[in-house]
Parts: structure tokens; C-alpha cells; sequence
């Protein structure tokens, strides 16, 4: 069975970013819709895939990690309006078999991902 698991690197501080806020869409057509809301923990993951099992079928999602709390608890000083807020990641899935992981690594000013395993 498939899975969908992420973790989020802080690359400014070169630690796990934990406890940071990810919300699980998919995406059909110009809608989305909500599936679920969860916390990385210390280690910047995860404790479980984020999607499995039948409800791991292929389509377009969307990840959003809430980036701007996390930086500010670290003692970050962001601007009235953060530069990056909210980072949307979108990506799709074809093999509902395979894992897919998508990590992010992630400072107050820039971000990145790709496809790990």
C-alpha cells in the first residue's frame, strides 16, 4: 500500500523544524478540499504517514506548511506580512503503491523540496 509522509528542515537554524502545522489537500479540478491538519514533531516528521492506505489514491494534492509561527517561536524577527507564511507545495501522486515523501527544507526567506523516498 501506498503512503504520503513529509519532514521540514530548518535550514537557518540546521535543526528539525518541529512542531510546525501541515494541512493535507487534494486538488480536483479549480477546487480543493481539506483531508487533514498535522504537527511535525521534535524530530521535524511525523509520527505516521500523512496519507495511506484507501485513502492513498492518485490525483493532484497540496501540501501547506505554516512556516511563520515556527521561525517566530525560534526568535525570528518577521515583518508585519512574513515573506513566507504559508509555503503551498503541489504535487501529484500516480503510483498508489509507492511511498512518496516530500520534505521541505525551509529558512524565513527561502524554501525548497523534492521527491525523497
Amino acid at each position: 500500500m501506498g503512503r504520503l509522509t513529509t519532514h521540514v528542515l530548518d535550514t537557518a537554524n540546521g535543526v528539525p523544524g518541529s512542531e510546525i502545522q501541515v494541512d493535507l489537500f487534494r486538488i480536483e479540478g479549480e477546487e480543493s478540499h481539506f483531508i487533514k491538519s498535522v504537527m511535525t514533531n521534535f524530530d521535524g516528521r511525523t509520527d505516521s504517514p500523512i496519507l495511506e492506505g484507501e485513502d492513498f489514491v492518485a490525483g493532484k494534492y497540496q501540501l501547506i506548511f505554516h512556516v511563520a509561527p515556527y521561525f517566530e517561536r525560534k526568535g525570528v524577527k518577521l515583518d508585519q506580512v512574513p515573506f513566507l507564511d504559508d509555503i503551498v507545495i503541489r504535487f501529484g501522486l500516480n503510483d498508489e503503491d509507492a511511498h512518496y515523501h516530500v520534505p521541505l527544507l525551509a529558512s524565513p526567506y527561502s524554501f525548497s523540496t523534492y521527491r525523497g523516498s
